[in-house]
């Protein structure tokens, strides 16, 4: 990552690019520290290049503000990434952290000490968000409860089922299982019709990506195990049934990574 360092008359612009992981948290710091020996603690964070930011580097900048508030400072974000302001948002940062669309905005905030008002940006794409594709391993399910949407591939001289998969939102993982909501998508399902098709026992291939992870799709076999109907969908529980090691260490990493945000933020708080 590359930080540049725009000084103004009562604040500085920090203009960061690249991927923000823990190597980069030092190199943040000590611009922070030279700032404030300088006697400049209010800092615009120029966010709109970084591709990637990890959960060091995100507890760091809960830890800057804290060490500038307690100098009678101010840091802002200006212009995060979506996948910046994605991240930001799952951990709550963004409710301690203003976040604007421009420069200009966020000069502002800083040296006048005006609240929060950013406009949210544009919805991250489906590619940057906690997405789960869910798919089962007994294919004729789809036959039975998607005739339409399945459609079917000719192997030989017998059809089989097309595959399909559906998009759910991830809402809770751990290395025992993960949670998502499911609103059907395009299959026109009820609710009651999505849970009988889910069905609890069945089992099902889901693909997932870890956010402030390695970047790409996991893929592990898991069997359902809770289901409750919602007006706008379903909520699923699932526990793994096959993950290789590399994916158990992945999740393992991601649990402790939240957690260790979590008491980052409940510092820089209180």
């Amino acid at each position: 990552m590359h930080i540049s360092v725009e000084p103004r008359d009562e604040y500085a612009i920090l203009h960061l690019r690249g991927e923000f992981d823990t190597f980069y948290v030092t190199p943040l710091q000590q611009e922070i520290d030279a700032l404030a020996k300088a006697g400049i603690v209010r800092v615009v964070l120029n966010l709109r290049l970084v591709r990637y930011i990890n959960s060091t580097a995100l507890g760091a900048l809960a830890k800057i503000r804290k060490q500038l508030e307690g100098k009678g400072g101010k840091v802002v974000v200006s212009r995060p990434s979506p996948f910046a302001r994605d991240m930001m948002v799952k951990v709550g940062l963004d409710r301690v952290l203003g976040i604007y669309d421009s420069d200009e905005a966020a000069s502002e905030a800083v040296t006048q000490g005006l609240a929060p008002t950013g406009r949210p940006a544009a919805a991250p794409s489906e590619d940057q968000v906690a997405t789960v594709l869910f798919s089962p391993v007994d294919v004729s399910r789809i036959d039975h409860f998607l005739p339409e949407a399945a459609g079917h591939a000719k192997i030989g001289k017998e059809k089989t089922p097309a595959a399909w998969s559906g998009a759910g939102r991830m809402s809770s993982i751990d290395v025992h299982g993960l949670r998502f909501t499911w609103n059907g998508g395009s299959t026109g399902l009820t609710a009651f019709a999505m849970g009988q098709f889910l069905a609890l026992g069945t089992e099902w291939r889901l693909k997932f990506r870890l956010p402030m992870m390695a970047k790409g799709y996991r893929e592990v076999v898991a069997s359902i195990t809770e289901i409750e109907e919602r007006p706008e969908g379903l909520k699923v529980g699932t526990t793994f049934k096959q993950m290789d090691n590399a994916t158990r260490d992945e999740i393992q990493g991601y649990v402790k990574d939240l957690a260790y945000l979590k008491d980052e933020l409940k510092r820089a708080t209180d």
